[in-house]
Parts: C-alpha cells; sequence; structure tokens
C-alpha cells in the first residue's frame, strides 16, 4: 500500500477535504509507517452521500438478497487470499504478535460466509387477523446508511462482525477506524470494491474520533450506529442515538476474571491465567484480566504465574519466537504504566 492513504469514497481513493494527514507508527520500531487522511465533518458528510446514494441507487436497491451473499462469499475468497498480507498490516500497525493475527485472518473469511449464508434468509411472516379480507404480514427491509467505530486491538475481525451483517441485510456503511489501524480497513474496503460491491457501499473515513467519529454519531442521515470501544464513548453514543431513536449496538469494555476452583489442575490453570493476560500485551476486550482462585490453590497459583510470567519472550512481534510484543501506542503504555506505580 502507498505511504499515504487516502479515504475510501464512492469506490474511490478520496483526497481530505482539508488536505491534512497524520503519521501512524510500528509500535515495535517506532518507525513511520505511512500517513493517513485526518477526516474531518466534511469528509464524513461526503461518505454518507456517497452510501446514501448507493443505498437508494439500483445497483444495490435492486439487488437481489442471493446476489448479496454471492458478493459476501467473494469478499470472503479475497481475504483469505490475502491473508497472510492482511495479517502482517495489522502486526506493524497495532504490535500484536504475527502468528496471533494469522490465526485471526485464518478464521476470517468465515464471518463472511456466514452472513453470506444469511442474506438470502431474512424474511418476514403472516399473521392471522380478525378479519379474513384483510391480509397481515410483516416485511423485513435494511435500515439504510450505518455508521460503524472500529478499534486497533482487532481491527479487520471487529469491522468484519459489523460489515458483514449490515451488507447481508442491504445496508449500506460508513466506516471510522480507529487513527492507529488504517490500513487494513481501508484495504478491507478496496476488496469489498473488488468482490463487485457497487461504489458507495463500503466507505471508509479515517481519522480521530473527536473529529471524524463524533461527526459520524452526530449525523441525522445515519440510520443505526455500531461501536466497539471505550465505555465512556459508548455512552455518548447511546445518549445520542436514544436522542433520535436510532439503533446502536455496543461493544465496551470490561474485566473478564479467570476462576481457579480447589479441585483445579493448578499447573494447567497457570498457564491458562498467563495466556490469558499477557496474549496481545493483555489488549483484548477477553483478557483474564482478574484472577479468583480458591485459597487452598492461591500460593501455588500465584507461584506458578509468576514463574512462567519471568520467562516470556520480549521482541519483535514479527518473530516467531516472540510470546510478548509491545503495547500499540505510547498513550496505552503510559495508561499501563500509571497502573503499575499504583499497584506498587
Amino acid at each position: 500500500m502507498p505511504t499515504r492513504l487516502d479515504h475510501f469514497i464512492g469506490g474511490r481513493w478520496t483526497p481530505p477535504a482539508d488536505a491534512q494527514y497524520f503519521e501512524s507508527t510500528n509500535p515495535a520500531t517506532l518507525e513511520v509507517l505511512y500517513e493517513a487522511a485526518r477526516g474531518t465533518r466534511a469528509d464524513i458528510e461526503r461518505a454518507i452521500d456517497a452510501a446514501s446514494k448507493a443505498f437508494d441507487g439500483p445497483d444495490w436497491a435492486n439487488l437481489t438478497a442471493t446476489r448479496r451473499g454471492h458478493l459476501l462469499r467473494r469478499l470472503a475468497d479475497l481475504v483469505g487470499e490475502h491473508g497472510n498480507e492482511l495479517a502482517r498490516l495489522e502486526t506493524e500497525d497495532n504490535g500484536k504478535l504475527l502468528r496471533e493475527m494469522k490465526g485471526q485472518l485464518r478464521t476470517l473469511p468465515d464471518y463472511l460466509y456466514y452472513y453470506a449464508g444469511l442474506a438470502d434468509k431474512v424474511e418476514g411472516s403472516q399473521i392471522p387477523g380478525m378479519d379474513p379480507a384483510i391480509l397481515n404480514y410483516t416485511l423485513r427491509e435494511p435500515l439504510g446508511v450505518v455508521g460503524a467505530i472500529t478499534p486497533w486491538n482487532s481491527p479487520l475481525t471487529l469491522t468484519v462482525s459489523k460489515l458483514a451483517p449490515a451488507l447481508a441485510a442491504g445496508n449500506t456503511l460508513v466506516i471510522k477506524p480507529s487513527e492507529y489501524t488504517s490500513r487494513t480497513v481501508l484495504r478491507l474496503a478496496e476488496l469489498a470494491s473488488e468482490a463487485g460491491f457497487p461504489a458507495g457501499v463500503v466507505n471508509v473515513v479515517t481519522g480521530f474520533g473527536r473529529e471524524a467519529g463524533a461527526a459520524l454519531v452526530a449525523d441525522r442521515r445515519i440510520a443505526k450506529i455500531s461501536f466497539t470501544g471505550s465505555t465512556a464513548t459508548g455512552r455518548a453514543i447511546a445518549s445520542s442515538a436514544a436522542s433520535r431513536f436510532i439503533g446502536c449496538t455496543l461493544e465496551l469494555g470490561g474485566k473478564s476474571p479467570n476462576i481457579v476452583f480447589e479441585d483445579a489442575d493448578v499447573a494447567s490453570a497457570s498457564l491458562g491465567v498467563v495466556a490469558g493476560i499477557f496474549a496481545a500485551a493483555g489488549q483484548t476486550c477477553i483478557a483474564g484480566s482478574r484472577v479468583f482462585a480458591h485459597r487452598s490453590v492461591y500460593d501455588e497459583l500465584v507461584e506458578r504465574v509468576a514463574e512462567r510470567a519471568k520467562r516470556i519472550v520480549i521482541g519483535n512481534p514479527l518473530e516467531d519466537t516472540t510470546e510478548l510484543g509491545p503495547l500499540a501506542f505510547q498513550d496505552q503504555l503510559s495508561t499501563v504504566e500509571s497502573y503499575v506505580h499504583l499497584g506498587v
């Protein structure tokens, strides 16, 4: 991919309205990887214009559900074909282990295949009524333009989990990826175009949440918002959506505990505890960030976890021997350091 990345709007690369870009850095090497377009309200409006036009246009509106399924299958094929490329881009962007990213990319096409199979299963129902002369039935229709805001820790997986059902149902999308991981989401939009999705069905505006993200949430043409990220931001999005009576889907932060009972295999459990929190440097919504252990196994568990943690291999996430890569960006490092200081 080029070292300067524009937005992907209406099926083509589109420079930012105010010609502003920002740098994205490899967290493992601190090397500047590329410059991405810094999206503004004007860019979001252009993307929603394109998505609205596509939603109402014959190329998408008249497409059968079966055909939408075919397009999703083709996109799944392309994601599979480019899996190694996409995995490396994600590792360079967010510092997660390459072997973990390859694992995600091996299963990612299955998300798309699954929703491809559902595309022509969206059915209504006939409802018995009081008057036999009146036919009562339900009809499920697409909402319109869906706004998706995605995070930096698993950009493609969490983007596809929003994109696939939205497209299967006949909606169009405007996606705002995290400012730390723009490349793979832009590449996904490019692959969607290659798969045959009409121009404007999948649009990506890169930039910051307080600028592009806020503009996306606030635009009254958005029919639904899907967001993965912090609880504070999710609360603000829910409030905005509620004020306009539109739906929103939120996947927010949590604290997932491991629970170790007194009859547990402590040696095995300790390895699970270590993997659960040190994988992805703990930067995942499924991280085991707490441990509840029965008092009878507590001391042994702590000893085993500490011993295994001391042997973790820290290094370049592109190397097979590395077990722990970098944190994704400087603010994340500062936050973790502050917690360490509180704990000691």
